[in-house]
C-alpha cells in the first residue's frame, strides 16, 4: 500500500486515516485568500467578519480587522481591495481561528462563498478545503434544541 499523499491529501488525512482536525481549516483558508484576485480576497473577509463583533475584531490579528471595518463602515461591511491587500495570510489564520470558535455555521457556509465563485473554484486549495467542509459538516452532529434557552 502507498502512503504517501500529496500535500492536499495529507492536509485530509492523519496517520490513521481520519479527517484532519479543525486546525487545517485556517491554513487552507489562508491558502486560498493568498491566491485569490483582490476583489475575491475581500468577500473572503466579509463573510468572515460578519460573525464578529468590533471588540471581538479587535482582538484578531493586531486588531487589522477592526480597523479596516470601522473604516468602511460598520452597518455596510464592504472590504475593498485595497484593504483587502494589506491583510497578510497569519492574519487570515488568525482570523479563522476565532471565527470557528464563535460560529461553526460561518464556517461551514464559507464554502457557499468559493463554490460561487469561478476564480476560487479552480484552485486546488480550495477544492481541498471544500472537501473538508463537506466532511466535517457532515460529521458533526446536528443541533436539535437551542442550548441557551432556559425553558426549551
Amino acid at each position: 500500500m502507498n502512503n504517501t499523499h500529496t500535500p492536499s491529501e495529507h492536509a485530509l488525512h492523519n496517520a490513521s486515516g481520519d479527517a484532519a482536525p479543525a486546525e487545517s481549516v485556517p491554513a487552507l483558508v489562508a491558502k486560498v485568500y493568498a491566491e485569490a484576485p483582490p476583489a475575491e480576497r475581500g468577500r473572503l473577509l466579509e463573510h468572515l467578519l460578519k460573525p464578529l463583533s468590533l471588540l471581538s475584531l479587535a482582538a484578531v490579528a493586531n486588531g487589522i480587522f477592526a480597523k479596516i471595518t470601522l473604516s468602511n463602515g460598520w452597518s455596510t461591511l464592504k472590504v475593498d481591495p485595497e484593504d483587502a491587500s494589506r491583510v497578510d495570510t497569519g492574519d487570515v489564520m488568525a482570523l479563522v481561528s476565532h471565527v470557528q470558535q464563535v460560529s461553526v455555521q460561518a464556517i461551514e457556509s464559507l464554502s457557499k462563498v468559493i463554490s460561487t465563485s469561478p476564480v476560487l473554484t479552480g484552485s486546488a486549495a480550495a477544492a481541498v478545503l471544500l472537501a473538508l467542509l463537506a466532511k466535517q459538516s457532515t460529521a458533526r452532529a446536528p443541533m436539535v434544541g437551542n442550548d441557551f434557552d432556559p425553558i426549551g
